[in-house]
């Protein structure tokens, strides 16, 4: 697996995010079956006044939020609730996507919701992680999927249920992504 981050705002190396990011799109594909190793993830580091301009650039919505994410192909299921298609790797690295994440709203969101930062920003990159590979939750079936996913993802890191009514205002489905 090929990371590269792009740091737009310092704090994400102080934060050291690779070392965050790592571990948990490793888990991602572990869980799903995959074998992350032909597969090229680019994160950009950045800060909310970047993110607000992307998430208005790509969802019109021009307003700051923890993560975006730009798979580089639609690989989405047809029914609610079934599971993605596989991403087909090519000879050479295989782009999967793009993920842009921000330090002032993932750090504000974990404040208020009394987590560990690294505990957040892990959720984030697994949840990015799992929109590039065409997991979604718009529908009902795809969001009860998704969750479940994220929630035995982290599980096996040794993090919390982020969708655990006791776990602050993180609940689900934010539509912060």
């Amino acid at each position: 697996m090929q990371i590269d981050t792009i740091y737009e705002d310092d704090r994400w190396q102080a934060a050291d995010l690779e070392t965050l990011a790592e571990p948990a799109i490793a888990q991602t594909f572990a869980q799903l079956g995959l074998d992350p190793a032909p597969y090229e993830i680019a994160i950009l580091a950045c800060d909310d006044a970047r993110i607000a301009v992307l998430n208005a650039e790509f969802r019109e919505k021009p307003t700051p939020t923890n993560v975006l994410s730009w798979p580089s192909e639609d690989l989405a299921a047809d029914t609610d609730g079934d599971t993605p298609y596989a991403p087909e790797p090519e000879d050479d690295e295989h782009h999967l996507g793009d993920i842009a994440i921000s330090y002032d709203t993932c750090a504000r969101e974990a404040q208020e919701a009394h987590k560990p930062f690294s505990a957040h920003v892990t959720h984030l990159i697994v949840h990015g992680t799992l929109h590039l590979l065409g997991y979604d939750h718009i529908r009902d079936a795809d969001a009860t999927l998704m969750e479940g996913l994220e929630t035995v993802i982290l599980g096996k890191l040794g993090l919390p249920d982020p969708y655990s009514q006791d776990q602050g205002p993180d609940g689900p489905a934010t539509g912060k992504d």
